[in-house]
Protein backbone atom coordinates (compact mmCIF):
# COMPACT_ATOMS: atom_id res chain seq x y z
CA UNK A 1 0.00 0.00 0.00
CA UNK A 2 1.11 3.70 -1.45
CA UNK A 3 1.02 6.44 1.97
CA UNK A 4 0.36 9.50 0.81
CA UNK A 5 0.60 13.04 3.12
CA UNK A 6 -1.67 15.93 1.73
CA UNK A 7 -0.46 19.63 2.27
CA UNK A 8 -2.82 21.91 0.95
CA UNK A 9 -4.36 24.96 3.08
CA UNK A 10 -7.94 24.70 1.52
CA UNK A 11 -9.95 22.70 3.16
CA UNK A 12 -12.12 22.02 -0.21
CA UNK A 13 -8.77 21.06 -2.00
CA UNK A 14 -7.77 18.93 0.79
CA UNK A 15 -10.66 16.91 0.05
CA UNK A 16 -10.61 17.06 -3.36
CA UNK A 17 -7.24 15.25 -3.37
CA UNK A 18 -8.35 12.95 -0.68
CA UNK A 19 -11.54 11.91 -2.84
CA UNK A 20 -9.46 11.60 -6.02
CA UNK A 21 -7.57 9.34 -4.43
CA UNK A 22 -9.84 7.30 -2.38
CA UNK A 23 -10.89 5.04 -5.45
CA UNK A 24 -7.56 4.27 -6.47
CA UNK A 25 -6.26 0.28 -5.72
CA UNK A 26 -3.30 0.23 -3.68
CA UNK A 27 -3.48 4.14 -2.53
CA UNK A 28 -4.23 5.17 0.95
CA UNK A 29 -4.48 8.86 2.36
CA UNK A 30 -2.77 8.54 5.99
CA UNK A 31 -2.96 12.17 7.08
CA UNK A 32 -3.07 15.48 6.15
CA UNK A 33 -1.63 19.31 6.87
CA UNK A 34 -2.75 22.81 6.27
CA UNK A 35 0.46 24.11 6.32
CA UNK A 36 4.21 23.55 5.61
CA UNK A 37 5.17 23.46 9.06
CA UNK A 38 2.40 21.49 10.30
CA UNK A 39 3.27 18.98 7.66
CA UNK A 40 6.84 18.17 8.85
CA UNK A 41 5.54 17.16 11.96
CA UNK A 42 3.86 14.44 10.48
CA UNK A 43 6.10 13.46 7.72
CA UNK A 44 8.09 12.40 10.71
CA UNK A 45 5.15 10.61 12.15
CA UNK A 46 3.64 8.84 9.28
CA UNK A 47 6.46 8.13 6.65
CA UNK A 48 4.59 8.86 4.30
CA UNK A 49 5.75 7.10 0.44
CA UNK A 50 4.72 10.19 -1.62
CA UNK A 51 3.54 13.52 -0.52
CA UNK A 52 1.40 16.53 -2.73
CA UNK A 53 2.42 19.58 -1.23
CA UNK A 54 0.13 22.85 -1.81
CA UNK A 55 2.80 25.70 -3.08
CA UNK A 56 0.90 29.18 -1.61
CA UNK A 57 0.36 28.61 2.33
CA UNK A 58 0.43 30.37 5.52
CA UNK A 59 3.09 30.20 8.20
CA UNK A 60 5.22 27.64 6.08
CA UNK A 61 4.55 28.24 2.04
CA UNK A 62 5.48 24.70 -0.03
CA UNK A 63 8.86 26.11 -1.27
CA UNK A 64 10.16 26.49 1.89
CA UNK A 65 8.79 23.03 3.34
CA UNK A 66 10.20 21.40 0.18
CA UNK A 67 13.76 22.60 1.67
CA UNK A 68 12.96 21.88 4.76
CA UNK A 69 12.06 17.75 3.73
CA UNK A 70 15.31 17.39 2.05
CA UNK A 71 17.62 17.93 4.85
CA UNK A 72 16.03 14.98 6.31
CA UNK A 73 14.19 12.91 3.81
CA UNK A 74 16.37 13.15 0.58
CA UNK A 75 14.17 10.62 -1.33
CA UNK A 76 10.15 10.96 -0.35
CA UNK A 77 8.47 11.63 -3.28
CA UNK A 78 7.20 15.20 -3.18
CA UNK A 79 4.50 16.26 -5.90
CA UNK A 80 3.73 19.74 -5.66
CA UNK A 81 -0.04 20.88 -6.78
CA UNK A 82 0.24 24.19 -8.83
CA UNK A 83 -2.01 26.45 -10.44
CA UNK A 84 -1.43 27.18 -14.60
CA UNK A 85 -0.61 30.53 -14.23
CA UNK A 86 2.55 32.48 -14.65
CA UNK A 87 2.98 33.08 -11.27
CA UNK A 88 2.51 29.23 -10.60
CA UNK A 89 4.78 28.14 -13.05
CA UNK A 90 7.16 30.30 -12.06
CA UNK A 91 6.63 29.17 -8.06
CA UNK A 92 6.40 25.46 -9.30
CA UNK A 93 9.81 25.77 -10.96
CA UNK A 94 11.34 26.76 -7.45
CA UNK A 95 9.89 24.12 -5.99
CA UNK A 96 11.52 21.63 -8.12
CA UNK A 97 14.75 23.53 -7.91
CA UNK A 98 14.18 23.65 -4.29
CA UNK A 99 14.16 19.36 -4.53
CA UNK A 100 10.37 18.79 -5.38
CA UNK A 101 9.80 15.66 -7.57
CA UNK A 102 7.10 16.20 -9.85
CA UNK A 103 3.95 18.50 -10.02
CA UNK A 104 0.33 18.64 -11.40
CA UNK A 105 -2.20 21.01 -12.28
CA UNK A 106 -4.99 22.36 -10.47
CA UNK A 107 -8.14 21.96 -12.43
CA UNK A 108 -9.87 24.97 -14.57
CA UNK A 109 -12.55 25.98 -16.35
CA UNK A 110 -14.49 22.40 -15.48
CA UNK A 111 -18.01 22.14 -14.90
CA UNK A 112 -18.27 20.23 -11.99
CA UNK A 113 -16.82 18.69 -9.00
CA UNK A 114 -16.81 14.89 -10.04
CA UNK A 115 -15.01 16.15 -13.00
CA UNK A 116 -12.52 17.81 -10.90
CA UNK A 117 -11.84 15.10 -9.04
CA UNK A 118 -11.51 12.79 -11.77
CA UNK A 119 -8.91 15.06 -14.25
CA UNK A 120 -6.87 15.05 -10.44
CA UNK A 121 -7.36 11.10 -10.32
CA UNK A 122 -6.12 11.17 -13.99
CA UNK A 123 -3.22 13.01 -13.94
CA UNK A 124 -1.95 12.36 -10.13
CA UNK A 125 -2.58 8.69 -9.54
CA UNK A 126 -0.03 7.33 -12.46
CA UNK A 127 2.67 9.72 -10.75
CA UNK A 128 1.86 8.41 -7.28
CA UNK A 129 2.13 5.00 -9.13
CA UNK A 130 5.43 5.53 -10.90
CA UNK A 131 7.31 7.16 -8.23
CA UNK A 132 6.62 4.40 -5.61
CA UNK A 133 6.89 2.25 -8.26
CA UNK A 134 7.86 -1.08 -6.18
CA UNK A 135 3.85 -0.57 -4.97
CA UNK A 136 1.93 0.00 -7.57
CA UNK A 137 -0.55 -2.67 -8.34
CA UNK A 138 0.77 -6.05 -10.17
CA UNK A 139 3.92 -4.58 -10.14
CA UNK A 140 6.95 -7.01 -10.84
CA UNK A 141 10.15 -7.41 -8.62
CA UNK A 142 12.66 -5.00 -9.84
CA UNK A 143 15.32 -6.95 -11.47
CA UNK A 144 18.96 -6.61 -10.03
CA UNK A 145 20.70 -3.80 -11.58
CA UNK A 146 23.47 -4.80 -14.55
CA UNK A 147 27.42 -3.56 -13.37
CA UNK A 148 27.63 0.15 -14.08
CA UNK A 149 29.37 0.18 -17.69
CA UNK A 150 31.67 3.18 -17.98
CA UNK A 151 30.58 5.84 -20.71
CA UNK A 152 34.55 5.81 -22.85
CA UNK A 153 37.01 3.12 -23.00
CA UNK A 154 39.85 3.68 -20.81
CA UNK A 155 42.45 6.28 -22.14
CA UNK A 156 39.37 8.22 -24.45
CA UNK A 157 37.47 11.26 -24.20
CA UNK A 158 33.88 11.44 -24.87
CA UNK A 159 31.83 12.53 -27.86
CA UNK A 160 31.83 16.32 -28.25
CA UNK A 161 29.64 17.93 -30.53
CA UNK A 162 30.73 17.98 -34.01
CA UNK A 163 33.00 15.29 -33.66
CA UNK A 164 31.64 11.73 -34.50
CA UNK A 165 32.00 9.20 -31.34
CA UNK A 166 34.49 7.28 -31.17
CA UNK A 167 35.38 3.25 -30.02
CA UNK A 168 33.61 0.31 -30.90
CA UNK A 169 30.25 -0.65 -31.83
CA UNK A 170 27.49 -2.14 -29.17
CA UNK A 171 27.66 -5.63 -28.26
CA UNK A 172 25.17 -7.36 -30.18
CA UNK A 173 21.89 -7.58 -27.82
CA UNK A 174 20.23 -11.33 -26.92
CA UNK A 175 21.28 -14.27 -24.57
CA UNK A 176 24.40 -15.62 -24.17
CA UNK A 177 26.07 -17.66 -26.99
CA UNK A 178 23.21 -15.88 -29.55
CA UNK A 179 24.56 -14.97 -32.80
CA UNK A 180 25.05 -11.44 -33.25
CA UNK A 181 22.82 -9.88 -35.36
CA UNK A 182 23.48 -7.34 -38.00
CA UNK A 183 24.09 -3.77 -37.17
CA UNK A 184 21.40 -1.93 -39.15
CA UNK A 185 22.19 0.16 -41.99
CA UNK A 186 24.21 3.71 -40.61
CA UNK A 187 23.42 6.78 -42.75
CA UNK A 188 26.27 9.10 -41.22
CA UNK A 189 26.97 13.13 -42.70
CA UNK A 190 29.71 13.46 -44.64
CA UNK A 191 32.99 13.62 -41.93
CA UNK A 192 30.54 11.93 -39.41
CA UNK A 193 29.85 15.52 -37.93
CA UNK A 194 26.94 15.95 -35.39
CA UNK A 195 24.64 18.42 -36.69
CA UNK A 196 21.78 18.73 -34.07
CA UNK A 197 21.22 17.53 -30.69
CA UNK A 198 18.13 16.45 -30.08
CA UNK A 199 16.68 15.79 -26.26
CA UNK A 200 13.66 14.60 -24.62
CA UNK A 201 12.67 14.69 -20.86
CA UNK A 202 9.36 14.16 -18.81
CA UNK A 203 9.60 13.88 -14.63
CA UNK A 204 12.41 15.22 -13.27
CA UNK A 205 13.70 16.46 -16.51
CA UNK A 206 13.66 20.27 -15.31
CA UNK A 207 16.49 19.56 -12.87
CA UNK A 208 17.86 17.01 -15.51
CA UNK A 209 17.88 19.04 -17.93
CA UNK A 210 19.26 22.12 -15.95
CA UNK A 211 22.36 20.22 -15.43
CA UNK A 212 23.11 19.30 -19.00
CA UNK A 213 22.28 22.13 -20.50
CA UNK A 214 24.88 24.40 -17.73
CA UNK A 215 27.60 21.98 -18.83
CA UNK A 216 27.16 22.63 -22.78
CA UNK A 217 29.42 25.81 -23.60
CA UNK A 218 27.66 28.78 -25.72
CA UNK A 219 29.90 28.31 -28.66
CA UNK A 220 28.39 24.60 -29.49
CA UNK A 221 28.48 24.46 -33.12
CA UNK A 222 24.94 22.99 -33.32
CA UNK A 223 21.73 24.06 -32.60
CA UNK A 224 19.71 21.79 -29.48
CA UNK A 225 15.96 20.95 -29.49
CA UNK A 226 14.01 20.13 -26.67
CA UNK A 227 10.87 18.24 -25.77
CA UNK A 228 9.84 18.25 -22.31
CA UNK A 229 6.43 17.43 -20.70
CA UNK A 230 4.95 20.34 -19.30
CA UNK A 231 1.54 22.17 -20.28
CA UNK A 232 1.19 25.82 -21.77
CA UNK A 233 3.19 28.81 -19.93
CA UNK A 234 5.27 26.20 -17.82
CA UNK A 235 7.33 25.80 -20.90
CA UNK A 236 7.72 29.36 -21.60
CA UNK A 237 8.73 30.12 -18.22
CA UNK A 238 11.13 26.93 -17.93
CA UNK A 239 13.04 28.45 -21.35
CA UNK A 240 13.41 31.78 -19.55
CA UNK A 241 14.21 30.05 -16.17
CA UNK A 242 17.33 28.23 -18.35
CA UNK A 243 17.94 30.91 -20.99
CA UNK A 244 19.21 33.03 -17.41
CA UNK A 245 20.85 30.25 -15.70
CA UNK A 246 22.87 28.41 -18.58
CA UNK A 247 25.61 29.62 -21.04
CA UNK A 248 23.17 28.90 -23.88
CA UNK A 249 20.48 31.04 -25.56
CA UNK A 250 17.03 29.52 -24.38
CA UNK A 251 13.91 30.26 -26.05
CA UNK A 252 10.29 28.65 -26.52
CA UNK A 253 9.71 27.16 -29.85
CA UNK A 254 7.26 29.45 -32.25
CA UNK A 255 6.61 29.10 -35.60
CA UNK A 256 9.16 29.59 -38.47
CA UNK A 257 12.07 29.98 -35.66
CA UNK A 258 15.53 29.19 -37.94
CA UNK A 259 17.70 27.19 -36.38
CA UNK A 260 21.28 28.77 -34.93
CA UNK A 261 24.28 27.12 -33.53
CA UNK A 262 24.65 27.47 -29.78
CA UNK A 263 20.70 28.18 -29.29
CA UNK A 264 18.10 25.60 -28.09
CA UNK A 265 13.90 25.48 -28.43
CA UNK A 266 11.87 24.22 -26.03
CA UNK A 267 8.75 22.63 -27.65
CA UNK A 268 6.09 25.09 -26.13
CA UNK A 269 2.70 22.72 -24.09
CA UNK A 270 0.45 21.51 -26.19
CA UNK A 271 2.11 21.83 -29.18
CA UNK A 272 4.35 19.31 -30.63
CA UNK A 273 7.58 20.29 -32.16
CA UNK A 274 8.98 19.33 -35.30
CA UNK A 275 11.17 20.52 -37.84
CA UNK A 276 11.06 21.38 -42.23
CA UNK A 277 13.63 22.50 -44.18
CA UNK A 278 13.53 25.43 -47.03
CA UNK A 279 16.35 25.67 -48.97
CA UNK A 280 19.37 24.71 -46.95
CA UNK A 281 17.79 26.62 -43.54
CA UNK A 282 16.21 24.26 -41.31
CA UNK A 283 12.99 25.79 -39.28
CA UNK A 284 11.10 25.02 -36.54
CA UNK A 285 7.26 24.31 -36.94
CA UNK A 286 4.52 23.94 -34.14
CA UNK A 287 1.61 20.77 -34.79
CA UNK A 288 -1.70 20.55 -33.13
CA UNK A 289 -1.24 16.99 -33.89
CA UNK A 290 -3.35 14.06 -31.46
CA UNK A 291 -1.30 13.39 -28.67
CA UNK A 292 1.08 10.28 -28.53
CA UNK A 293 1.90 8.23 -25.53
CA UNK A 294 -0.98 10.54 -24.15
CA UNK A 295 1.89 12.92 -24.19
CA UNK A 296 1.46 16.97 -26.47
CA UNK A 297 4.48 17.55 -27.09
CA UNK A 298 5.87 14.24 -27.49
CA UNK A 299 9.56 13.26 -28.21
CA UNK A 300 8.65 10.73 -30.08
CA UNK A 301 7.42 13.14 -32.35
CA UNK A 302 10.28 15.51 -32.35
CA UNK A 303 12.75 12.48 -33.02
CA UNK A 304 11.26 11.12 -35.95
CA UNK A 305 11.31 14.56 -37.30
CA UNK A 306 15.15 15.09 -36.61
CA UNK A 307 15.47 11.51 -37.81
CA UNK A 308 13.91 12.68 -41.49
CA UNK A 309 16.04 15.55 -41.57
CA UNK A 310 19.33 14.56 -39.87
CA UNK A 311 19.86 10.69 -40.34
CA UNK A 312 22.92 10.08 -38.91
CA UNK A 313 24.29 13.47 -38.27
CA UNK A 314 21.98 14.10 -34.96
CA UNK A 315 22.79 13.47 -31.65
CA UNK A 316 19.90 12.61 -29.28
CA UNK A 317 19.46 12.11 -25.27
CA UNK A 318 16.61 10.71 -23.67
CA UNK A 319 16.74 11.79 -20.07
CA UNK A 320 14.79 10.78 -16.34
CA UNK A 321 10.59 10.32 -17.26
CA UNK A 322 7.68 8.14 -16.75
CA UNK A 323 5.76 6.36 -19.43
CA UNK A 324 7.36 5.34 -22.68
CA UNK A 325 7.35 8.31 -24.81
CA UNK A 326 10.86 8.82 -26.61
CA UNK A 327 11.09 5.21 -26.80
CA UNK A 328 9.72 5.04 -30.26
CA UNK A 329 11.56 7.76 -31.40
CA UNK A 330 14.97 6.87 -30.33
CA UNK A 331 14.17 3.62 -32.46
CA UNK A 332 14.12 5.71 -35.66
CA UNK A 333 16.93 7.78 -35.06
CA UNK A 334 19.03 4.93 -34.32
CA UNK A 335 18.18 2.93 -37.44
CA UNK A 336 18.36 6.65 -38.63
CA UNK A 337 22.22 6.14 -37.72
CA UNK A 338 21.89 8.50 -35.26
CA UNK A 339 23.61 7.99 -31.54
CA UNK A 340 21.47 8.13 -28.68
CA UNK A 341 22.12 8.05 -24.95
CA UNK A 342 19.80 7.37 -22.02
CA UNK A 343 20.33 8.95 -18.50
CA UNK A 344 21.14 6.29 -15.95
CA UNK A 345 18.88 4.68 -13.40
CA UNK A 346 20.53 5.89 -10.67
CA UNK A 347 20.16 9.78 -11.21
CA UNK A 348 17.11 9.26 -12.70
CA UNK A 349 13.45 10.50 -10.84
Amino acid sequence: MISVLVVDDSVVVRRLIVDALGGAENIEVVGTASNGQLAQAKIDQLKPDVITMDIEMPQMDGITAVRELRKRHKQTPVIMFSTLSASGATATLEALSAGATDYVTKPSNVGSVEESIKAVREELVPKIYALAGKRRPGAAPAAPSAPARPATRPGTAPPRAGVPPTGPGRPPAGPPGAPARPAAPRRTAPGGRIEILAIGSSTGGPDALTKVLTGIPADIPVPIVITQHMPPVFTKMFAERLDRSTPLRVVEAGDGMELTPGWAYVAPGDQHLVLHRRGTTTLTQLSGAPPENSCRPAVDVMFRSVAALYGGSAYAAVLTGMGHDGRGGAKVLRDAGAEVLAQDEATSV
